[in-house]
C-alpha cells in the first residue's frame, strides 16, 4: 500500500496494488512519513476499504480531528454488529456512527444528555438493534469510564436501522412511529387486540419492516399476481380492506405508491396475526 495523504498521526489514506482507495488506522502510522511512501505495515490496526468515493471523502474529513479512541470504539461496535449479529450494513455507518459517538461524548462533557422520545418503540420494534445499542453503551463505559443512559442505546440503535435500510437517519427516526401506527390501524379496523408474544405477530412486524425497507430502496414488488390478489380480496374481505388502509397510510407517510401485490401480502399477514391457533387450524 502506498500513502496518498496523511490525515493525522494515527490515520492515513492510501492506495493498494489494484488502485483501490483505503483509509488506514493505527497508532503513530502517519508519524515521520509522507505521501508516496509505503504504508508502515507493522503499525496497521484497521483498514477501511470504502467503495463509495463520497463516503470515503466524508470519513477522511471526519477522522482528521477526532480522538483515536472514539474511532476505535465505533469500529469495534460495527465489527460486533457484522460478526456477531450478522447485520448487513451500508458503509455509511462508518461515518454516521463515528460522528454520532464523537458528538455524544462531547455533549457528555458538557453535561448534555438528551431524552429519546422513541425509546419504547425502538425497544419494541427493533430489539436486535437496541441490544447492539446496549452493547455500545457498555463498551463506551468499559473503555472510557463514561456511563451513558439507556436513551443513548436507542439513538445508536437507530443508526444501525438506518444503515440496514440504506436510508437517511431522518427517515430511520420515522420507522418506530410508522410501525406503531400500522399496528394501531390493524387493531382499530378489526377491533382486536394483538398477541405481541405470538409468532404471527413477530412475522407481521418483520414483514412491515421489510416492506419499509423495499420502499426506501425502491424495490417494491410489481403487480404480477393479479389472480392471487383477487382471491384474497374475495376470501378475506375485512383483512384486505384493512391492508388497503395500511397501504394508504404508508403511501401518505412515505410518498411511495404501494402495489396490489404488496397489499395482498399485507392482507395475508394481517389474516395470520388476527387469528387464534384454533381458527388457524380450521382455516388450513
Amino acid at each position: 500500500m502506498i500513502i496518498e495523504k496523511i490525515i493525522n498521526n494515527n490515520i492515513i489514506s492510501a492506495y493498494d496494488e489494484a488502485g483501490a482507495e483505503l483509509v488506514v488506522m493505527g497508532r503513530g502510522i502517519g508519524f515521520g512519513t509522507k505521501p508516496g511512501k509505503k504504508v508502515p505495515e507493522a503499525r496497521i490496526e484497521k483498514v477501511f476499504e470504502i467503495k463509495s468515493a463520497s463516503v470515503a471523502k466524508k470519513l477522511k474529513e471526519l477522522l482528521a480531528d477526532m480522538p483515536l479512541e472514539h474511532v476505535e470504539i465505533s469500529n469495534d461496535i460495527i465489527s460486533y454488529a457484522k460478526n456477531n449479529l450478522k447485520l448487513k450494513l451500508n458503509q455509511s455507518i462508518y461515518v454516521t456512527l463515528t460522528d454520532h459517538i464523537n458528538f455524544t461524548l462531547e455533549r457528555y462533557k458538557q453535561k448534555i444528555q438528551p431524552k429519546n422520545a422513541l425509546l419504547w418503540e425502538i425497544k419494541r420494534f427493533y430489539p436486535q438493534e437496541f441490544q447492539l445499542g446496549q452493547y455500545a453503551v457498555q463498551l463506551i463505559g468499559k473503555r472510557l469510564g463514561i456511563r451513558l443512559p439507556e436513551d443513548e442505546a436507542g439513538f445508536i440503535a437507530l443508526h444501525f436501522v438506518n444503515a440496514e435500510y440504506g436510508t437517511d437517519i431522518r427517515d430511520a427516526l420515522k420507522f418506530p412511529n410508522l410501525l406503531k401506527d400500522i399496528l394501531d390501524i390493524v387493531k382499530d379496523e378489526l377491533k382486536i387486540e394483538l398477541d405481541e408474544d405470538s409468532l404471527h405477530y413477530e412475522r407481521f412486524v418483520t414483514h412491515v419492516k421489510f416492506l419499509l425497507q423495499r420502499i426506501y430502496r425502491k424495490e417494491l414488488l410489481p403487480d404480477e399476481e393479479q389472480e392471487l390478489v383477487q382471491m384474497m380480496r374475495k376470501k378475506y374481505p375485512q383483512e384486505y380492506i384493512c391492508s388497503q388502509k395500511v397501504a394508504e397510510y404508508i403511501e401518505k407517510a412515505t410518498g411511495s405508491k404501494i402495489s396490489g401485490e404488496e397489499v395482498m401480502y399485507l392482507s395475508i399477514h394481517i389474516r395470520r396475526v388476527t387469528m387464534s391457533e384454533e381458527e388457524e387450524e380450521k382455516d388450513v
